[in-house]
């Protein structure tokens, strides 16, 4: 087998891992690309394809995030990781846990990881590598690699998130959501929500937010009730569609482009958190994107015409 059809055969492991270690498709997609031209380039003999290329790719994704949690430091309002559409990577025998380790609530516990912890945990307990191989690929003794895992299932544990198992029943749920929010009501959304849900979006600073996170299920019903009746008047649409492995929508203007997405955390037949991305720097993977800043004018016009 050619290197070329190595690297290809490879390929959904290594974005998932450095998606997992980023939370960013784009800067995935680049550490993947890096990850190539490394291998490409590389005069060694190469004994084993996947054991280079997961250390380079996690090697690559460190780097990236050391430079990237400084950003994220000055981020303008919550961060939230760009919404993933499709995992690559596939293991029918741990499908629910690698569904569960990329929604939007783990990747933002792990978060609170130091880049190494953080390398160490995506690669030893969601992708299941022995320390040995994590310890060549994070370039730590496998003694030192024990210790980072200990302490990042700690933390990772102190918060863990909790989905609904069966995937139907969330999907059903989500339904009914989705079903309440085109008809505006109230009492349907509030129903399906748990007492203490938050609602938060992630503009950057670069699209119409919410000013913050509105909790409590009637508030976060009205809310939706009252604005998405009036951006359908617009023309807004949306689709369901999972995101991060968990049910979610991606809402679009009237030219189809795409306006932001929204995630929903689902447990015990709740929705306990809704989270929506409409920074237009996290969405072009997803598609043309809207101007977010000319569908609130036309949102003002409509709803407020003085």
């Amino acid at each position: 087998m050619s290197r070329t059809d190595e690297f290809q055969e490879l390929r959904p492991l290594l974005f998932s891992i450095a998606y997992r270690i980023l939370g960013s498709v784009s800067e995935a997609e680049d550490a993947v690309q890096e990850t190539w031209l490394r291998y490409e380039a590389s005069p060694a003999e190469i004994r084993s394809a996947k054991a280079f290329l997961s250390a380079a790719v996690t090697r690559i994704s460190i780097d990236v995030l050391r430079s990237a949690r400084v950003r994220r430091e000055e981020y303008v309002g919550p961060w939230f990781p760009e919404p993933l559409l499709t995992d690559p990577y596939e293991d029918p025998e741990r499908s629910a846990e690698l569904a569960d380790s990329v929604s939007m609530a783990a990747l933002l516990l792990l978060e609170r990881l130091s880049p190494l912890e953080r390398a160490v945990f995506v690669l030893r307990e969601v992708f299941d590598f022995g320390f040995l191989e994590v310890a060549s690929a994070v370039g730590r003794s496998e003694a030192a690699c024990r210790q980072l895992a200990v302490r990042a299932r700690r933390h990772m544990a102190e918060g863990r998130p909790r989905f609904d198992a069966d995937r139907k029943e969330r999907e059903e749920l989500a339904s009914r959501f989705f079903d309440a929010l085109r008809e505006g009501d109230v009492l349907g959304l509030q129903d399906l929500l748990a007492a203490d849900v938050s609602m938060v979006g992630d503009g950057g600073g670069k699209a119409p937010q919410l000013a913050r996170a509105v909790v409590g299920a009637q508030n976060v019903a009205r809310l939706l009730a009252s604005v998405f009746p009036r951006m359908a008047r617009i023309d807004v649409t949306f689709e369901p569609h999972e995101l991060n492995g968990q049910p979610g929508a991606i809402f679009r203007d009237r030219d189809g482009r795409v306006l932001h997405t929204m995630a929903l955390d689902v447990l015990d037949g709740r929705i306990q958190a809704i989270r929506t991305v409409i920074n237009p720097d996290k969405l072009g993977h997803v598609g043309p994107v809207a101007d977010a800043w000319a569908v609130h004018r036309a949102f003002r016009l409509r709803t407020d015409p003085r």
